[in-house]
């Protein structure tokens, strides 16, 4: 359940893509998991510049509201629209559709600094 080719953080968020466009974020299988049934999605407009670690929105699920952060510092330049109708996607397709948004890096290299997939696992396997 957790995909090789992604990079992630330790807020279980996911990175797809190698900086030298726009990566795509997500929330990966443990944490859509964790939060049971999601019921609504606030995403940050396009445009918006993030720094690393600030929030990008939240997530309501039947049992809690979470934060999402910004996996790397750059702009929003496309959001999942698709998840102010259908947020369970998020449930079904963590992966797939379910993706948040994407963001153009400022700076590619800080990929290199978020978790691989074993690291994810090992991170999950002590939670």
């Amino acid at each position: 359940m957790i995909p090789e080719d992604l990079r992630y953080t330790a807020e279980h968020e996911w990175v797809a893509g190698d900086g030298s466009g726009p990566v795509r974020v997500g929330i990966t299988h443990f944490a859509q998991d964790a939060l049971g049934d999601i019921v609504f999605v606030q995403l940050p407009e396009e445009g918006t510049a993030v720094q690393a670690g600030d929030s990008l929105g939240e997530i309501e699920s039947t049992k809690s509201v979470s934060e999402i952060y910004a996996p790397i510092a750059g702009t929003v330049v496309s959001r999942n629209d698709t998840l102010g109708d259908e947020p369970e996607l998020i449930n079904a397709e963590p992966y797939a559709a379910g993706w948040l948004v994407e963001i153009a890096p400022a700076d590619p290299a800080a990929l290199d600094a978020l978790l691989d997939a074993a690291a994810y696992q090992a991170l999950t396997e002590s939670n």
